[in-house]
Formats: C-alpha cells, structure tokens, sequence
C-alpha cells in the first residue's frame, strides 16, 4: 500500500477497505488483523492478466496466509494451492481448491504426509532421491499413482534475505542442477511414479528480479535436455517470490506481474516453440498477492522517553515475528491521527521540535518479555499517547501465519473488510485456548493433593 493510499476519513482516522479503522478497534478490540478481501482479488487477478498470452495456473502458497475465508476467496477466483504440510493440504481441501490445482512442496515431507498426498490425488514436488524413493514405496502400498514434479535447485542468486532465499547451491531445497536429468531418469523406472512436470522455486521478497529471467532460462534448458530423452512433461512451475515495497520512503515501486512476465515468458515460450509443444506455466504468488492486503491494527499501552523514545503496543512479535526474525521493515501509522501526518524528515535521527505536535524520532515496541521484540526502529512519528491507535501496515504474508501464544498470550481475531462490511473471520483466542491440549499427569496432581 503506498502512502498515497492512505485514507482518512473526516475525523483524520485511517479508513481501510472501506472502513474506520477507530470502530474496528471498539468492536472488536485490539490487536486486530484486518484484511482487504478487494485488494486480494485484485492482486490475483493481476496475475492472470499478465500471464494471459500463455496456459497458466496461479497457485497461491499458502504457507504466506492459511486463514481459510482468504483461501476461500481465492478458490472462488480459481487459484490452486502450493501446500507444505498435511494441515495446509486439509485448509485447501476445506477451503474447495481443487485437488488437480494443488501441489505438495517441501523438502522433509514425513511418510505419513506422503501418504496424505498421494490419497489426495495431488501433485507432489519431489525434492530428493530418497524421498523419490520413498514416495514410490507408498504408492505402491497404497495401490494409486503418485503424479511428480522434481523440484530443481537451479544455483542462483536472489537478492533478498539469506533466511528466504531458495535457490542457492547451499539451501536445503531441491536437487542439485546437475543432478536433474539422472533423477527423472530414476522416476521413470520406480513403479506408481507419473512423470507430471518440473518444479524451481528461488526465494521469497525478491525486488530486483531479473533473476528470474536466469532461473526460467536454465528450467527450459533442463525442459529441453528432458525431451531429448523421451521424457515429456504437462506443466513448468516457476515458483513464486516476487517483493513487494514495504519501505515506501527508500524503496522504489514494487515489480508488478507484468515486470515478472517480461522476465519468464520470452524463455518459456521460445523453448515451447522451439519443441513444438505446449506447456502449462505454473506460478506460486503468496506475498504479492496477500501482503499489501492486511493491516495489523494494535493500541499503545505506554510511553517511555529512555534510550530512545518508547511507544509499547500491545502486538509483539508473537503476532508479527517479521521484523524480530529477519529485521524486516514494516511502514507504521497513528491510525487515529491521520489527519496529523506529514512526511518524514530528510534526516531521520534529526528531531522536529518546532511544536509539541511535531514528529518525534519513536521507536515502536510490543510486549513480549524480548529486547528484540521491536516493530518499528527510529521512525519518525507524531507524539502519541496512551490509547492511541497504531496500525502496522503490509502485514497479510507471514504476518499471523508465523504467530504464536509465547509469553501465554492468546492470538488475536482476523477481520475481513470488503465496501464497508465487516465480517469476523478468526476469533479472538482466550486464555481456555492457552490450555486445551495440555494435561497434567495424575501422579502430579496427587503430589499436589499430598502437600
């Protein structure tokens, strides 16, 4: 969402989706995810429009956002599923992607995940020979096909943090390159494996992604070396990964699926022409399509000037752990005090003090028992005050996806927004949520009734 985008109503409050975000906050409480359902079939739709000229599926990765009224929205636009365990696989199914739009990632599948996919009837993105092996072993057991795509390790490099790129030669994803050909190889030869595609995927939050045209470049040759061999293919899967601009003031605009599209299609289709054949190109969006699409809304509890300016919410990173793990940056906004915004100074450790109203350098800080648990370093911010509303903007991938109860505290609710109507869509949890599944052993509770 760029800055621009950024409505205030007429009291200066942040309008989202259509919606003051003040009257979310006092209905539903805070912390509060709150997504545009507009802004995902918009995102999605982008996709399809760009990769028109070519047969294309769009399969969301769900590991970006797995709230099943969103997966729900995207089935109902046509998107298929890139899933990474037995629970996402089960969200699809509820959420009625088709099981022929759905493939199963990862790179420690266990055989019981195994089993699950094969009894599905979804695709499995196969990522080493003893799982290629394994995978065999079951189908068979099972008395069903296993349908496969290889997944290739093609040795590039992205731009992007070290944690979330994929295609190195040191990641844990895949087989190596060089490895490709012997392994399809050894697929045609094991029984109840079909031979369906072939499967890359190079990193996540990529902005500068003329990497891409190199990863499409190397996939059809690897495309091209397996027709030589007799061994034909139904589906190219380029993975997912494109960025988008969470820092609105540094960075430039985010590359668009149009961008994508110049860098991938010009490979895919000369190699197409090249062989005579037809291809279906597979996508695996998650962030572009759900980031920009959700806002984490959260209330300031207190006010400390030490070390730095302190404003302590009441989000932490056990709801957005982005910033704590990667050092991710995420725009924040006084979501209550639109109307007072203004733009930042050239110098961002130089104070404004030309009145009490003016921006202040503030850092944005939640409630978990971590120094690390910052949201927001060294931004500049009109002053706040205990009450205020603070809304952490782009937060849709991996934001609640990746939360967690630490410090025993329960998650929040999700809204969904959509021309002015709200719906709830995740209930907030309760402290019963804390201790449901936990038990205590008979023999400590008689220990306690002795003492």
């Amino acid at each position: 969402m760029s800055r621009a985008g950024v409505k205030g109503g007429g009291d200066g409050n942040f309008i989202f989706g259509g919606v003051d975000v003040v009257d979310l906050a006092e209905q539903y409480g805070t912390p509060l995810y709150i997504t545009d359902e507009n802004k995902i079939r918009e995102n999605y739709r982008s996709y399809k429009t760009a990769f028109e000229t070519v047969e294309n599926e769009i399969y969301f990765a769900v590991k970006a956002n797995g709230n099943l009224a969103l997966l729900r929205i995207l089935a109902s636009e046509g998107a298929g599923a890139d899933v990474f365990s037995s629970g996402e696989l089960r969200l699809v199914e509820l959420a009625g992607i088709p099981k022929d739009k759905v493939l199963m990632n990862g790179n420690s599948k266990s055989e019981d995940e195994l089993i699950d996919a094969v009894e599905s009837e979804v695709k499995i993105s196969v990522d080493s020979l003893e799982e290629l092996q394994t995978l065999s072993a079951v189908a068979v057991e099972i008395g069903k096909e296993a349908e496969i795509a290889i997944r290739v390790n093609p040795d590039v490099s992205p731009d992007t943090h070290p944690k979330i790129a994929t295609g190195l030669s040191r990641s844990k994803f895949g087989l190596p390159y060089q490895q490709i050909l012997e392994s399809y190889e050894e697929a045609k030869r094991l029984p109840n494996i079909v031979i369906k595609g072939i499967h890359c995927h190079i990193g996540s939050q990529i902005l500068e992604i003329s990497v891409f045209k190199e990863a499409t470049e190397k996939m059809m040759k690897l495309v091209e070396e397996l027709y030589d061999r007799g061994i034909e293919l139904e589906f190219v899967d380029l993975g997912g990964g494109l960025g988008i601009p969470y820092n609105k003031t540094e960075e430039m605009p985010g590359p668009t699926p149009e961008d994508l599209a110049e860098m991938i299609l010009p490979a895919f289709k000369s190699t197409l022409k090249s062989l005579g054949i037809n291809l279906k190109l597979i996508l695996e969006p998650g962030r572009s399509i759900v980031g920009p699409a959700s806002i984490l809304l959260s209330r300031v509890n207190t006010i400390k000037r030490a070390y730095s300016n302190f404003v302590a919410i009441d989000a932490g990173f056990n709801l957005l752990l982005r910033p704590s793990m990667y050092g991710a940056y995420h725009e924040v906004i006084v979501a209550n005090k639109l109307s007072e915004l203004s733009k930042l100074s050239e110098d961002k450790h130089e104070l404004a003090v030309d009145s009490a109203s003016a921006p202040v350098l503030t850092t944005v800080v939640g409630p978990v028992c971590e120094s690390g648990d910052i949201i927001a370093k060294d931004r500049m911010l009109r002053p706040v005050k205990r009450g205020d509303l603070i809304a952490i903007l782009d937060v849709g991938a991996y934001g609640f996806s990746m939360s967690s109860q630490y410090n025993g505290r329960p998650r929040c609710a999700e809204v969904l927004v959509c021309d002015g109507m709200v719906d709830v869509i995740r209930s907030r949890e309760t402290v019963e949520d804390l201790l449901r599944n936990q038990i205590i052993p008979q023999r400590l509770e008689r220990r306690a009734v002795e003492r």
